[in-house]
């Protein structure tokens, strides 16, 4: 039977975010990829929270969050994560974070490691110094609305070629909407925090998964925003993680894949 997700908002200093939450159990925490929200988990919350509760936020600046009144770093949505937890009573959890996302909860892990449980690292590419910067520049101002509506098609066409022209394409268009004229990306490309990843997450030492698709460096390694020679650093920095390789998955499997993906967690999870 499918389980009841319930939306919520947490108060902050800096404005409120929406998380959804539902099933019973240990908690398994979901942070999505930038520019995307807690949609990115719609699909594999019901089966997840069938074993266990799950919960999911959108990040602030993304999503039904309140844009926050100066640029997140990596460490300050962080510092979200843990004030959700202490709201929900939750003493130790397990995360998943899917690329941006997979960035938060290493920092999560490393910074905070009495309160993670495992962790789940699903797409995070690695960046070097010349794709850090044209991130930076390319999503510095956000993305802009045109007087002609041509923004429009533009974000639909953006990834059309990867999700197809169905309503996972629709339902990343309205993401982006939702994002328009904030800067993107910053947390980790202005701030460097991908160039210093690498040893941040030696520290390190909860059980964790790295989850990849195979497909999933396509979009970015056309775009010039990625390298696959970048791509072996979390093995190289958790030495105890684990390796699982989705076939034929993408950027955005977890929506496009969530039954396979979802036996793959609990696996681990358990």
């Amino acid at each position: 039977m499918s389980q009841l997700i319930k939306r919520a908002f947490l108060d902050t200093e800096d404005g409120q975010i929406l998380y959804r939450i539902g099933g019973e159990g240990n908690p398994l925490l979901l942070l999505h990829m930038t520019p995307r929200s807690s949609d990115e988990f719609c699909e594999l919350m019901p089966i997840l929270a069938q074993n266990r509760q799950v919960i999911a936020m959108d990040l602030m600046g993304l999503g039904d969050s309140d844009k926050p009144p100066r640029i997140y770093s990596v460490m300050d949505y962080a510092k979200t994560v843990i004030a959700l937890w202490d709201h929900l009573g939750i003493k130790q959890c397990s995360i998943l974070g899917s690329l941006t996302g997979g960035y938060i909860a290493g920092e999560i892990a490393a910074a905070y490691p009495q309160r993670v449980n495992k962790l789940i690292l699903c797409n995070v590419h690695g960046f070097d110094q010349e794709e850090t910067e044209k991130i930076a520049q390319r999503y510095a101002q956000g993305f802009q609305i045109k007087a002609d509506g041509s923004h429009l098609m533009q974000r639909w066409l953006a990834r059309v070629n990867y999700v197809g022209m169905g309503e996972l394409n629709h339902r990343c268009v309205i993401e982006d909407l939702k994002c328009f004229g904030s800067p993107v990306y910053t947390g980790l490309a202005v701030a460097n925090y991908c160039l210093d990843a690498p040893e941040r997450f030696r520290s390190i030492q909860c059980p964790t998964l790295i989850l990849s698709g195979e497909k999933a460096l396509e979009p970015l390694e056309k775009a010039g925003l990625a390298k696959a020679k970048n791509q072996f650093w979390l093995s190289q920095s958790i030495l105890h993680s684990k390796k699982f390789e989705i076939p034929g998955g993408t950027l955005w499997m977890l929506n496009q894949k969530p039954q396979e993906i979802s036996t793959i967690i609990l696996d681990f999870l358990a």
